[in-house]
């Protein structure tokens, strides 16, 4: 009898404590939103060359590498990408296609002009990037964190209530820029043939577009 009636007094405490859990409590749910621009410090570029065989498109590849070098582009920010040959063409044009990265130390308008070549097919930007976007995001993140419970405070304090402990806290990413290429800096390397003879074209990361990061926090918050 003293057992099944300390199991039946469990059974009431275990009732007692998962309605307590199920218990709602009062909350009020909130999104803070931060904003931050960010100058890039490195653009990518992709680059194509051409020869009409392969004994010329091999010495294209050797001036380019040269061009680059003399311009303070590293071995190791030049990679290859891919090669293609044109069978179906009377003149059986050869292309290859390199991508490189300059950094703010690199003279971008001098680079342009030394690769004002016939042998340079092609030339554009694939990345616009900052080496320490990833710190920069996580500010982002924490100001609109931080945003979020300011406004919780003020609106609670409105009707003589406080902000209690976090009950959610998720993450929206509403826009990054740092992979997009600004459209005034596309139009102006579209064809480097063109435009690098131009002495008016300011090549220099002056001339590039912020990267622009967005980020909002929605938050619920216990009222007391």
């Amino acid at each position: 009898m003293k057992l099944r009636h300390f199991l039946l007094i469990g059974l009431f405490l275990i009732g007692g404590m998962i309605n307590a859990q199920e218990t709602k409590k009062n909350f009020i749910a909130v999104t803070g939103i931060a904003e931050m621009e960010v100058e890039p410090d490195e653009i990518i570029f992709n680059i194509g060359i051409k020869g009409d065989n392969k004994n010329q498109l091999a010495d294209n590849e050797k001036q380019l590498f040269e061009v680059l070098k003399s311009n303070g582009v590293k071995n190791e920010d030049i990679k290859f990408k891919s090669m293609y040959q044109n069978i179906y063409s009377k003149t059986k044009l050869f292309t290859k296609d390199f991508q490189f990265k300059v950094t703010k130390k690199t003279d971008i308008g001098n680079l342009f002009e030394s690769l004002n070549q016939k042998w340079v097919n092609s030339i554009n930007i694939s990345e616009i990037k900052n080496t320490k976007i990833t710190d920069f995001r996580k500010t982002v993140k924490i100001n609109a964190l931080k945003a979020a419970k300011e406004k919780a405070d003020y609106l609670l304090e409105s009707m003589s209530k406080r902000t209690g402990t976090p009950l959610e806290i998720v993450e929206i990413e509403d826009y990054t820029s740092d992979m997009i290429m600004p459209m005034n800096f596309r139009a102006k390397v579209s064809n480097i043939q063109l435009e690098a003879a131009d002495s008016n074209v300011d090549y220099s990361f002056e001339n590039i577009d912020n990267i622009k990061l967005k980020y909002s926090i929605k938050t619920k918050y216990e009222i007391l």
